[in-house]
């Protein structure tokens, strides 16, 4: 089973190298594909130099929201299967592996445990969860594989989200009747927030992507586990708390802005900065 790797980008030279030589041994057949969304940093160099050393890594430049850049790299994949991860990843050597094995057991979907390093604070605080029909579709697109005809049969991402693509993507796989299952061994490390500015943004483009899925998806509060978000387990941290406040404001400003999608123009004037 031939796996196409999607990758979008944005300035990642720092973590490049590590993500890409993660890859390189991981069990083939692979491919890996990079959609550049037009990096001022060194980011395109890197890949390119291990586009000419390496067979199977290929860059394409594609500067558009997330969603509408892994579709486009799903257009250049050759694999029946396509897996999605990030630019501030680092594969376990076994990824791909365990990915593969539950795809070839009947799999439609397979999404792997992520783990995030850097500052304990901002990296111990779990997924809000969004249960529907007895599938978790919350789980992050830096660690998920669809088989192709899945992903293309349900329309790939919406590009009309500006954030909480992956979530809709699940939430509309498990609508079609796509078999998702969860594979702890299938291993991605991600790099959390390394500044508590970095933080913020994330934390409230996080609450603002969550209203656009609401807006897409009416959902019943019941879906969520509310004493979840707010109670503090072991192993997390109470940042978890200043995550939810702020992830507040971005609900609250997606409504704001006319309970759409905000244009380029719109995110300018506001002087919000995209993560």
């Amino acid at each position: 089973m031939l796996i196409s790797i999607i990758i979008t980008v944005k300035n990642e030279a720092k973590n490049m190298p590590h993500l890409l030589d993660s890859l390189l041994v991981q069990e083939k057949p692979w491919e890996v594909i990079v959609v550049d969304a037009n990096s001022t940093d060194d980011t395109p160099k890197i890949v390119k130099d291990y586009e000419s050393k390496y067979e199977g890594i290929k860059f394409i430049s594609y500067d558009q929201t997330r969603g509408e850049s892994r579709n486009y790299g799903v257009k250049y994949a050759t694999g029946d299967t396509v897996a999605f991860t990030d630019g501030s990843c680092i594969a376990n050597p076994f990824w791909l592996k365990e990915l593969r094995e539950k795809l070839l057991q009947g799999a439609d979907i397979v999404a792997g445990k992520t783990i995030r390093f850097g500052f304990s604070g901002f990296s111990k605080m779990g997924r809000v969860k969004v249960v529907h029909k007895g599938g978790d579709a919350s789980f992050p697109t830096c660690n998920i594989a669809y088989r192709k005809d899945v992903f293309i049969r349900i329309g790939g991402f919406d590009p009309w989200f500006k954030e909480a693509e992956d979530v809709d993507i699940n939430y509309r796989a498990l609508d079609s009747g796509a078999k998702l299952v969860y594979n702890e061994k299938a291993i991605i490390y991600n790099i959390g927030s390394e500044t508590f500015s970095s933080f913020i943004k994330k934390s409230f483009w996080y609450g603002f992507g969550r209203k656009e899925l609401a807006i897409r998806h009416p959902l019943p509060w019941s879906k969520y586990d509310l004493l979840g978000m707010l109670r503090v387990r072991d192993g997390e941290s109470w940042w978890k708390l200043v995550r939810l406040a702020v992830a507040f404001f971005g609900y609250l400003f997606c409504i704001f802005v006319g309970k759409k999608p905000m244009t380029k123009q719109k995110l300018r004037k506001a002087k919000i900065s995209q993560h």
